[in-house]
């Protein structure tokens, strides 16, 4: 508790959280690379697309975003109606984002093989870009803290929380703010998971955590009705 109030307070007082209540929750702090184990930074992610990291589990997904303008905090609720801040975008733009990538109504996620949740254009009076997931219709917006647009997903998926080093461009995932769904998606997942990951599969993240272009993490990404 004390160590997750120190970093509430540190991002506080930084002004990337508004003052709201529910603390964010501090997961090991891993630095995120490429494939060949470089840095990956924050001026060379290219606007508008998706890539994708694990974290703070070897198994949990999260979608890295850098979007076309700054990204503010918002005030957002999760399913438990506990208040919370999604954070502000860090970088040189201030308009870096992570997300949760498993979707909280069916808890579906970016697996290797098949996709059924993914970064998309928004269409109608939706941002240029929404996170949506197909099995449900459930559409989520990025520049509001993956705030729900659409569909029946109870609230927003989870913020990962950024710190960006101005001086090396170095991103590193730190805590996680919002509604978790971790255990929910282990015990409906258990299975699968243990089959492909064998023990790792509760696993924490490391020191390093590989980032990858969204159509390198999945082989398959399901087409979705607009």
């Amino acid at each position: 508790m004390r160590q997750a109030a120190c970093v509430a307070g540190a991002w506080a007082a930084s002004g990337a959280l508004p003052a709201v209540a529910g603390e964010p929750t501090p997961h090991p702090r891993s630095l995120l690379v490429d494939v060949k184990g470089n840095p990956v930074l924050a001026r060379l992610l290219k606007v508008g697309e998706p890539y994708l990291f694990n974290y703070p589990f070897v198994a949990s997904p999260v979608f890295l975003l850098a979007l076309d303008r700054e990204v503010r905090g918002a005030e957002l609720v999760t399913e438990s109606k506990r208040h919370y801040a999604a954070p502000a975008g860090v970088g040189p733009s201030k308009s870096i984002v992570a997300y949760s990538a498993i979707c909280s109504h069916k808890l579906m996620y970016p697996t290797t093989a098949l996709s059924f949740i993914g970064v998309r254009k928004g269409v109608a009076r939706e941002p240029a870009q929404v996170i949506h997931c197909c099995g449900d219709d459930s559409r989520y917006d990025p520049a509001q803290g993956a705030r729900v647009l659409a569909g029946p997903a109870p609230q927003p998926l989870a913020a990962v929380l950024l710190e960006w080093d101005a001086k090396s461009d170095q991103l590193h995932a730190v805590g996680t703010q919002g509604g978790e769904m971790f255990d929910a998606f282990f015990e409906k997942y258990a299975f699968r998971l243990e089959m492909e990951l064998g023990r790792r599969a509760r696993a924490v993240c490391d020191a390093t955590t590989v980032v990858r272009p969204a159509l390198a993490y999945s082989r398959q990404w399901q087409t979705c009705p607009a």
